[in-house]
Parts: C-alpha cells; sequence; structure tokens
C-alpha cells in the first residue's frame, strides 16, 4: 500500500499539481487543506505518514503548523512547498523540523526524490 500523504496548500491548482504527482507515483493522498489551522486539524485527524505544506499562507501559515504538527507528534514528517525567494522561512522551517523542502513550481522528479528521502 502507498504512503499515506496530507498535502496543505492555500491555492486548489497547487493541491492539484502535487497530488496528480503523488498519485501517479503511487502514494495514497488522504486528505487536502487549504491553510495550516486546517493542516494541524486534518494531521490529528488522519496521522497521514508525510505532510507537504505550503510555507504561505492565511490564518495559520504553514511554518506555524509546523510547530504545532511537531509539538503534538515530535515524529511527524513534513516537507515544506514555498515559491522563489523564501529562504529565511525555508530556515525558520528546517529548524523547527521540517524535513525538506520543494520549490514551486514542482518538478515532479525533486517531490518524489523528497518525499522518498524523507519516508526513508
Amino acid at each position: 500500500m502507498g504512503k499515506r500523504i496530507l498535502i496543505v496548500d492555500d491555492a486548489a491548482f497547487m493541491r492539484m499539481m502535487i497530488k496528480d504527482i503523488l498519485v501517479k507515483n503511487g502514494f495514497e493522498v488522504v486528505g487536502e487543506a487549504a491553510d495550516g489551522q486546517q493542516a494541524i486539524e486534518k494531521y490529528n485527524e488522519l496521522k497521514p505518514d508525510l505532510v507537504t505544506m505550503d510555507i504561505t499562507m492565511p490564518e495559520v501559515d504553514g511554518v506555524t503548523a509546523l510547530k504545532q504538527i511537531k509539538a503534538a507528534d515530535p515524529a511527524a514528517k513534513i516537507i515544506m512547498c514555498s515559491a522563489m525567494g523564501q529562504q529565511a522561512m525555508v530556515i525558520d522551517a528546517i529548524q523547527a523540523g521540517a524535513k525538506d523542502f520543494i520549490v514551486k513550481p514542482f518538478q515532479a522528479d525533486r517531490v518524489i526524490e523528497a518525499i522518498q528521502k524523507t519516508l526513508g
């Protein structure tokens, strides 16, 4: 069975793009969230193997959501997704426990490489 992944991004087309890449590569997308608050709730409900988390989102941003998920589950595996020019936020995220980051626009091979590396 494919690993279970939660996709978090405020842009529906970004969620669709990453979902398409994951499904084609044998992963199971168990849920989607459009902001950090939803991400925290869905993580607790679904207990996915991995989360792809956008950094910039309304309400609760990705770094804050990452910190809250990691506080509740230190073993959580989270990969941050960022647009170009968000290096400082990516560094914050890595220091807060993110396993890796992927830059938008997504390149399928990079997404899969980051996920496989993180899942081991």
